[in-house]
């Protein structure tokens, strides 16, 4: 079975976080083995990406989303290992700042799509606006909206407009993957704990990713909602188990891979005119 048809989630259907493993491996059964299968699927995404990149037709968004300590970092880290910096950039989504909430929500990450030819990865992204608001409701309560907009039905209208901007992006030729890291409340818990005992980690720890375990069934829940609403067939959700980190970063490469390999990728074709400019160019250099 391949990655994607393990991880998909279905248009409308309903998944049950709790129900789904996070310690699946596919047919996977050594680290050792996932390893081996990651370098050369990073080999095969090198080639992918300058093909993408010479190509000059397509763009590749990748959405990224997880709790904390499930491993966004480490999975860009190394399934993008081999890309050329010039054609991939990653973004990492923060908190809005007053500019940026002075806009419309979707703006600050319009600002930041790849163009054609890259590949753009969003860790984190406009998912946060219909997560995060429906775990803590106070900070939609902030943002600067009109009172006629603030109807109970507010975040069920932002999946419809976030279908439609997703709908655009691939109709213009920018593909879209969103990959949700699905990690349990123990490898979680293993994870925070080991970041507060080893000082070369003390940088990755902030109150704020303890304080959010209290929350994890409410994000179970909002996770289940986005994924029966804004799963598509032309913008898919995959739950990738995350338990095991080399497992994810092999199914992450793989889909990618899988996808990039069903766009007929190619060099461009040498028109007449280029060889003509060529040969005109070469005769300048032997004259000169």
């Amino acid at each position: 079975m391949r990655f994607s048809d393990l991880c998909r989630v279905r248009p409308r259907s309903r998944v049950d976080l709790r129900a789904v493993s996070t310690k699946n491996t596919a047919h996977i059964t050594a680290k050792a083995e996932a390893e081996r299968l990651l370098a050369e699927g990073v080999q095969h995404l090198a080639a992918a990406q300058e093909l993408l990149f010479a190509q000059k037709q397509w763009a590749l968004l990748v959405v990224l989303q997880a709790l904390d300590a499930a491993g966004k970092d480490g999975t860009i880290k190394h399934v993008m290992s081999g890309v050329n910096p010039s054609g991939c950039q990653v973004t990492n989504f923060i908190g809005p700042t007053k500019q940026e909430l002075a806009h419309d929500y979707l703006w600050r990450h319009v600002r930041e799509l790849p163009e054609r030819g890259c590949i753009g990865i969003h860790n984190r992204s406009h998912y946060e606006e219909v997560i995060v608001t429906q775990v803590h409701p106070d900070v939609l309560a902030k943002q600067p909206l009109p009172d006629a907009v603030r109807a109970p039905d507010l975040v069920r209208r932002r999946y419809r407009e976030i279908n439609r901007f997703e709908r655009y992006l691939v109709d213009n030729g920018t593909v879209v993957l969103k990959f949700f890291l699905h990690l349990s409340k123990r490898e979680q818990w293993k994870r925070l704990r080991d970041r507060m005992e080893t000082p070369e980690k003390f940088w990755k720890l902030r109150g704020s990713d303890l304080r959010e375990r209290l929350h994890w069934e409410r994000y179970m829940d909002a996770y289940q909602d986005v994924f029966r609403h804004t799963s598509t067939h032309h913008a898919p959700w995959f739950v990738i188990p995350s338990d095991n980190k080399w497992f994810a970063r092999l199914a992450v490469a793989e889909i990618i891979n899988e996808t990039l390999a069903g766009l007929n990728l190619h060099y461009p074709e040498v028109t007449p005119e280029m060889r003509a400019e060529w040969e005109a160019a070469r005769d300048m250099l032997r004259n000169a």
